[in-house]
């Protein structure tokens, strides 16, 4: 099957699915942390958090107004202080 075909027939099932006629197989939703509400929690400044992510504090603001969302390892980590706050103050040891 060429990747045209399956392009067409992954489209196919989507259209299928929009229309209710069958149900996705699989349905993933990723949750986005809530950097605001994490470094007000840790009680720590846009700089410190930035300094402690490896980050800009540009970075931080765009997560916390929504622009722009955390991705790869930094979604991970902000998951990581979320669920375990202190593994912030190990993180910004290093």
């Amino acid at each position: 099957m060429s990747i045209f075909d399956e392009l067409q027939t992954s489209l196919q099932e989507a259209v299928e699915i929009k229309q209710g006629n069958t149900e996705a197989s699989r349905i993933t939703r990723h949750e986005v942390a809530d950097v605001k509400a994490i470094r007000a929690k840790l009680y720590v400044s846009q700089a410190e958090f930035a300094r402690a992510m490896g980050t800009s504090v540009d970075t931080i603001k765009s997560w916390e107004t929504k622009r722009r969302n955390p991705t790869g390892l930094a979604a991970k980590v902000l998951a990581t202080i979320q669920d375990n706050p202190t593994f912030f103050n190990e993180l910004a040891a290093h």
